[in-house]
């Protein structure tokens, strides 16, 4: 067999740089699905954690002031 010519070599390169590309468009599609996905669980955490600190905000609130019965105790 002869020797591929330069034109035989750019065009079988070119074509596997168009295989790798098609292949990091894909992975780079299933990367910024996977951020959309995490981005969307950080903000139900976020919400759940607001919602828990008022939860405790509002028992604290409600427990009784025992700074004075501290200081009268002996």
């Amino acid at each position: 067999m002869s020797k591929p010519s330069q034109v035989d070599q750019i065009t079988e390169r070119v074509e596997r740089l168009l295989l790798r590309y098609a292949e990091v468009q894909r992975t780079n599609a299933l990367l910024a699905r996977q951020v959309d996905v995490l981005a969307q669980e950080r903000d139900s955490l976020k919400s759940r954690l607001s919602a828990a600190r008022a939860r405790v905000d509002a028992l604290l609130e409600r427990l009784p002031d025992n700074t004075a019965t501290q200081k009268d105790a002996p």
